[in-house]
């Protein structure tokens, strides 16, 4: 079926932006979590157990939180933004730019964990911003997408 002619695919308006939903919902509950179960667990030490971590010890367990904090933001920010001169990929911590004419075609399989795009030059670019696990949001996000690049 042509991108134009699927359901939803006509409300694709520029810019237009594409975040995960699953994966920002897990990260912010997960850091939540982790961070109260690690603040309960700590005073519920007793001062002497307190007393028996030293600094290296304390500091160890301070970056390997924000280690897991870390993981969990660049997930939570990758993001797809589509602009009228370029489409904006933003994976993590990397942020890729493509003109419309670079990019073929954008494919969402059922069982993927995204949406990849295919560009002009034979390669292929993930998209971690639609997030399969999202389901029709992200099949919904898939066809607007093709609508664009039909436009384009």
């Amino acid at each position: 079926m042509p991108a134009a002619s699927e359901p939803g695919a006509a409300g694709a308006q520029l810019p237009r932006s594409w975040r995960p939903f699953g994966p920002r919902i897990a990260g912010l509950v997960f850091g939540l979590a982790l961070v109260v179960v690690c603040a309960f667990a700590w005073f519920g030490f007793d001062p002497e157990t307190r007393a028996k971590f030293t600094a290296f010890q304390r500091g160890t367990l301070v970056f390997l939180g924000l280690l897991i904090f870390a993981v969990m933001y660049a997930l939570m920010r990758s993001r797809v933004v589509a602009e009228a001169e370029r489409l904006v990929v933003v994976n993590g911590y990397r942020r890729h730019e493509y003109a419309w004419a670079e990019v073929v075609a954008v494919h969402l399989p059922p069982g993927a964990p995204w949406a990849t795009f295919d560009l002009a030059d034979g390669s292929t670019v993930s998209a971690m911003g639609i997030q399969g696990s999202d389901g029709a949001r992200a099949r919904q996000a898939v066809r607007e997408l093709r609508l664009l690049l039909d436009r384009g």
